[in-house]
């Protein structure tokens, strides 16, 4: 279980005069421009304007070294455009691209812009190779018993369709479903609970595949990773102790993978496991499978 929204949005609510900063997970910000700037949110992505006399350009970078999609909106009553449909658009690690470009009505003069961004780790054009098996994200020749699995109507559907909850007590070690870079750790929740913005004290860890998708493992207890930013972890590795933190109503897992989508979101993927006893493409509630790494 989690919320629809997996991840609180990336995103941030400053009114701009040079340089912003952060205040929490919001649903989207909100970037009053009047001069050239350069907007940039907790080290992941910057927002540049690049004036000319009567046109703006909008270019967006990459911080991290890691793909990451974002998805920005923009509203300039003073300017023209080809499209203000949201562009949404997945950039390599460190790297930018022109988002959009605006022309002055009356050709003169400043203008206003108003933007919003939102932004999600990974690749939105990621190929996932179908025919790789993943590990069940527990010790090997252990089992647990499985909660939800793939559509599970409680809240395994839409875009979280295709994830898996694993009834684990806290502090069951957590190991790699698949090998991969560490991308993001969040750990300094205790509280867990079932009602609107409980997912806001998630604890998780997010591993960035060789493809662009990731592996997302959630509800870890306080403190509870055993990686770091940056690591590079293998399949079976032990990478965290499970818990009962963020939107959950008991002790669990929560394991999917994702590929990137517009507006913040992520889409889970369908993928299939290797259990001690043989191939498991579709993980049934009540189900129990033991690893085998």
């Amino acid at each position: 279980m989690r919320n629809v929204r997996k991840k609180p949005t990336r995103a941030e609510d400053v009114a701009i005069r040079g340089k912003c900063c952060r205040p929490g997970w919001l649903a989207a910000a909100l970037l009053y421009c009047t001069a050239a700037n350069a907007t940039c949110h907790e080290d992941w992505i910057c927002i540049d304007e690049q004036r000319l006399d009567d046109s703006v350009v909008i270019q967006a970078r990459n911080l991290r070294p890691f793909p990451v999609t974002f998805t920005l909106n923009v509203t300039a009553g003073d300017y023209v455009a080809a499209s203000f449909d949201p562009v949404t658009m997945t950039l390599p690690p460190r790297a930018s691209a022109d988002a959009l470009s605006l022309r002055l009505k009356d050709g003169r003069g400043h203008g206003t812009v108003r933007h919003t961004v939102q932004w999600v780790i990974g690749d939105m054009h990621a190929n996932h190779d179908d025919d790789h098996l993943y590990a069940f994200p527990y010790a090997s020749g252990r089992s647990y018993r499985i909660l939800q699995g793939f559509g599970s109507r409680f809240s395994h559907t839409g875009l979280e369709q295709y994830a898996v909850d694993f009834d684990m007590p806290e502090g069951t070690p957590v190991h790699a479903a698949r090998g991969g870079i560490v991308a993001e750790v969040v750990e300094r929740h205790s509280k867990g609970c079932w009602k609107n913005g409980c997912g806001d004290y998630a604890n998780y860890i997010v591993i960035l595949h060789n493809d662009g998708t990731t592996g997302e493992y959630y509800h870890l207890r306080q403190n509870g990773a055993l990686v770091d930013v940056g690591d590079s972890v293998a399949r079976g590795q032990r990478i965290g102790y499970s818990g009962n933190t963020g939107n959950t109503a008991l002790p669990h897992l929560h394991f999917a993978v994702y590929r990137a989508a517009s507006e913040g979101e992520t889409q889970s993927i369908p993928i299939r496991f290797q259990s001690a006893d043989g191939l498991v493409t579709r993980p049934r509630n009540g189900g129990r499978y033991r690893a085998a790494h």
